[in-house]
């Protein structure tokens, strides 16, 4: 099957986590919106559907033959076990789909860091707040949600947070470590000795032979201001 993925075509956003499951899966897929023929309109059109009787409400989506399934950790519970990123039993899938959903959690909190008021506004336009935000942030909010995953990485008996095969929740995990590096390389710097094993994890997933290619390829998006990840100077004290 060929997938096609549906996301914005500048930044790495949600639609990254999907991007590295398919990249480590090795299987053949389309990233439309970054296409010169289809791109961004093709997207939309789907959206705006009004005939369609399930629509998505926002990128990222993934089409696979007649199915649409839309929301970064519903597409990953329902690519993981057809990539072999996930447990073969239930409790295993629905365990990892546990986990990507905190790491979603985790996101959102990312991006209220410099956007704690609206999205509809400037960071500039809450640059004040944002500051407030991102010190409650890294006080309370990172040592509890990377505290989590290194403790579960501690107890999980090999090299990957579900055991000794990687999973869709470690490429996860790995971006989450990239991109806090990105955005608050001085304040991650500071936590890392914090959690070694998450770091290692890290590391290992970006030695994996196919993730090694995508990163090095046009394929990865760059870091930028406009993703979820963002660096601004005076945040990073």
């Amino acid at each position: 099957m060929r997938y096609e993925l549906y996301y914005w075509p500048t930044i790495q956003g949600r639609g990254e986590f999907v991007r590295l499951a398919l990249e480590e899966g090795g299987v053949d897929y389309v990233d439309v919106a970054r296409q010169r023929k289809r791109g961004v309109a093709a997207m939309m059109k789907i959206i705006n559907d009004r005939r369609a009787k399930r629509p998505p409400f926002a990128p990222p989506f993934l089409k696979a033959g007649n199915l649409i399934i839309a929301q970064s950790a519903n597409i990953l519970l329902w690519l993981g076990p057809r990539l072999a990123l996930s447990p073969r039993d239930e409790a295993g899938r629905l365990w990892a789909h546990q986990l990507q959903l905190t790491v979603a959690d985790l996101l959102a909190e990312v991006h209220d860091t410099h956007h704690p008021v609206s999205s509809a506004l400037y960071y500039e336009e809450q640059r004040a707040v944002a500051k407030e935000c991102t010190a409650a942030f890294w006080k309370h909010r990172v040592p509890k949600f990377l505290g989590y995953f290194e403790r579960l990485l501690d107890k999980s008996g090999g090299n990957y947070i579900l055991g000794r095969g990687v999973s869709y929740v470690d490429l996860s995990l790995f971006q989450v470590v990239a991109g806090l590096r990105y955005a608050f390389p001085n304040r991650m710097k500071r936590f890392e000795r914090r959690i070694p094993r998450l770091v290692a994890l890290h590391d290992r997933v970006v030695a994996r032979p196919r993730i090694a290619a995508y990163l090095a390829s046009n394929r990865r998006i760059p870091f930028n201001e406009e993703g979820i990840f963002r660096r601004y100077k005076e945040l990073d004290q």
